[in-house]
């Protein structure tokens, strides 16, 4: 890929204000932490922006209602105005900075989704929190708020008219991502997780339903799975569904919680796992998508793993 544009990353510091409390994995520090390991910019090879630009929340808005309930946002925005408990789930614990982390993580889906179809960019990794994968349309779980991973395949196809891959490596199923597309022939959605685990879902017998039937794709795979069986499972089940879909973009929920030492995760990734993941993923971006890739930061617990990881990725 030497002659395309070096790949960008792009965080904002909104995303720090969401504050699950003391102890909580899902800390701000992930991302400082992420951002740190990527810097220098490695001779080149990538971009760092820790202030990328967010669109106005108003845009957020008009765009998130595409993948969410307006009855929803608006509890969420005010259970975050009163900054204490929890929303829908109680490892969903809110602080009053979270709704605003929330949109601004969206938008920085939304961003990174316009630049590539405008071709300013090919290649972006958005770092960014609370993730994403587990929200639903109507409700927040598995620290996830907004399902900005959806928004962003949203606007690619909305834009390009054109199908998009989603391919999920985090160790715990997206069963937000995998909800609003189950129907759909134009987003294909590929997952490797463990099960049974939170959140239950991912069964290899959902395959999607309607005209989106055979468009997702899940491989469970017992706790412990190490690189051999999480890498090679990947990569038949991407290859797979984007010689049928053929994407425009493929599009990571990049979870780094398959790592051995991640206290959440359960599965023996290594670094060397990560890189051959990447691999997997950049070969058939350059096969089918002209090189095209959105990646997005999911789980990944570890603080020394999760930067480790993301510099591979």
């Amino acid at each position: 890929m030497s002659d395309r544009s070096p790949l960008v990353v792009r965080s904002n510091p909104r995303v720090l204000e969401h504050d699950p409390g003391l102890g909580h994995p899902e800390s701000a520090r992930r991302v400082q932490v992420i951002l740190d390991a990527l810097q220098p910019d490695a001779d080149g090879r990538w971009t760092v922006d820790r202030n990328a630009p967010l669109p106005s929340e108003g845009d957020v808005m008009g765009v998130l209602k595409w993948i969410h309930d307006a009855e929803y946002i608006e509890r969420f925005q005010t259970a975050s105005q009163e900054g204490h408990g929890w929303l829908d789930s109680h490892d969903c614990r809110i602080s009053k900075g979270t709704f605003s982390s929330a949109v601004a993580a969206a938008g920085l889906a939304m961003n990174a989704a316009l630049d590539l179809v405008n071709n300013k960019i090919d290649r972006a990794f958005v770092v960014l929190r609370p993730p994403s994968h587990h929200a639903e349309s109507d409700s927040a779980k598995g620290y996830c708020f907004f399902n900005s991973v959806a928004l962003a395949a949203e606007v690619v196809v909305g834009s390009l008219g054109e199908p998009v891959l989603i391919v999920d490596f985090d160790a715990h199923h997206g069963n937000g991502i995998q909800k609003s597309f189950y129907d759909r022939p134009d987003v294909g959605y590929v997952s490797v997780h463990g099960f049974p685990a939170f959140p239950g879902t991912g069964t290899a017998d959902e395959i999607g339903e309607g005209a989106g039937e055979g468009t997702t794709r899940n491989i469970p795979l017992a706790v412990g799975a190490d690189d051999s069986i999480f890498c090679t499972a990947f990569e038949g089940a991407l290859h797979e569904v984007a010689s049928r879909l053929r994407p425009a973009v493929i599009i990571v929920a990049a979870g780094f919680d398959a790592h051995a030492a991640d206290p959440l995760g359960g599965m023996r990734l290594t670094e060397a796992g990560v890189r051959r993941l990447s691999a997997a993923v950049t070969g058939a971006a350059e096969r089918w998508s002209n090189g095209r890739i959105l990646s997005f930061l999911e789980g990944g617990f570890d603080l020394q793993a999760l930067a480790n990881c993301a510099r591979i990725h």
